[in-house]
């Protein structure tokens, strides 16, 4: 017995010299501070040890570590990247680099708004045949010319809208001299050559081509960033409803609007919301782009909204929870109210895609109110645990109360925000 205590002096007093070793020639540590949550994931593996970290912000800062797109992520520390020495009890276990994420808040919104925009020059949506006296034909089908085909130019004449192309068509025919027609047809610029023709009994000549220069609907407002005014609504591009391709936006604007009635879904069929825009036509704010993640600009002012929601944190892809969650929306009015829904299942992901969420409609008032999701209510924002997650983009159409949604960081980086510190940390 006396042997083995001896034996276990010996092994402490080993063990107090390795470490009075250790600590006089590893490096100085920087000051510990506990993290204030009981969990950690550090390098993919979850941790409820005490573990620290060191004390890069104040004492009282509220510091979080997960992984992000195969990084260990801390957030709210207020700086982009960092080293940092992870131990226990002062000592140190390992050094990696971060990528802290900052405090942003955004204000989710849920109002329903009016979308108008104007395209990139005119749009071709369809061909008609013009009944000649040498028969039928479309000058522009014969060209070459494609539905879903942007014309841009004519005879070197900037097409912005409809009203430019009449004057050049006219003065084409009249002379008997074919229009070059520059057209942009998925991303690439074509020329054609197009001779118009008059019909039978016209005064006009014409070219043969279903054309448009604008596009309206509704939607609903997902959030917007206090500081800057940055919003993303929608969720989902806007596409034509002929072409069904994504419409290039000039210029365009939200405005405000108010749900007049729903059009319940049911299986096999979407439901809508019908709205009008307000009396008023009170514009909100300018679109400046059209992705598959929604449209996006600047409000003009701050939105007030009946929740009374204030500014809050975002969620990221890897924080979100199979369970309840709620959604903002109207379904009369201009009312936004809460609703409860479930995320059935989550997808972390680390590279923008758009179906990241799969959601189902929980709220008994918003089921006998509209069915589920409906056409119109794209873009309501998916607020999880105070934090904004998430946009609804679509409904399925087997089952109306079920459909997808969105994480919140791609729209936000569609937005413009910087919810990296990417730019703090160029300056």
């Amino acid at each position: 017995m006396g042997l083995s205590k001896n034996i276990l002096r010996k092994c402490i007093g080993v063990i107090l010299l390795v470490l009075l070793f250790s600590a006089a020639f590893y490096p100085p540590v920087q000051q510990f501070v506990q993290i204030p949550h009981n969990l950690v994931v550090f390098e993919g593996q979850e941790y409820s040890l005490p573990t620290a970290i060191p004390a890069l912000a104040s004492d009282d800062s509220s510091i979080e570590v997960s992984t992000n797109k195969g990084e260990t992520v801390l957030k709210g520390l207020g700086a982009n990247k960092t080293s940092v020495q992870f131990g226990i009890g002062g000592f140190p276990l390992k050094s990696m680099d971060v990528t802290v994420i900052p405090d942003l808040k955004v204000i989710p919104g849920g109002q329903s708004i009016g979308v108008r925009v104007q395209t990139d020059g005119v749009l071709v949506v369809g061909h008609h045949l013009v009944d000649t006296s040498d028969g039928s034909v479309s000058p522009g089908e014969v060209a070459g010319i494609d539905v879903g085909d942007m014309i841009t130019k004519m005879n070197g004449v900037k097409i912005e809208e409809m009203t430019d192309i009449n004057p050049v068509v006219q003065e084409s025919g009249e002379t008997n001299k074919p229009i070059k027609v520059e057209v942009k047809r998925d991303g690439e610029f074509y020329e054609k050559e197009l001779l118009p023709v008059k019909g039978k009994g016209d005064q006009s000549f014409r070219l043969g081509l279903y054309i448009r220069d604008s596009a309206a609907g509704v939607g609903t407002l997902t959030f917007y960033e206090p500081g800057s005014k940055k919003y993303g609504a929608l969720g989902h591009v806007i596409s034509d409803m002929d072409t069904r391709k994504p419409i290039e936006v000039d210029t365009g604007e939200i405005v405000s609007s108010k749900v007049t009635s729903i059009e319940k879904g049911m299986t096999g069929e979407p439901g809508e919301k019908l709205a009008r825009f307000s009396n008023d036509r009170k514009v909100l704010g300018d679109i400046t782009k059209n992705s598959s993640f929604g449209i996006f600009g600047t409000l003009h002012d701050h939105l007030e909204n009946n929740e009374g929601i204030k500014p809050m944190e975002v969620g990221l892809s890897h924080q979100v929870e199979e369970g309840p969650a709620q959604i903002l929306t109207v379904v009369e009015g201009d009312e936004v109210k809460r609703f409860d829904i479930e995320i059935i299942s989550s997808t972390e992901q680390k590279f923008p895609a758009t179906k990241g969420m799969v959601i189902k409609v929980t709220d008994d008032d918003l089921i006998e109110a509209t069915g589920g999701i409906v056409q119109g209510m794209s873009g309501s924002p998916i607020i999880q645990n105070d934090r904004i997650i998430g946009a609804v983009t679509h409904v399925f159409v087997n089952d109306p109360t079920s459909g997808y949604g969105c994480h919140i960081e791609w729209m936000l980086q569609e937005a413009g925000i910087d919810i990296y510190g990417e730019e703090e940390k160029a300056s």
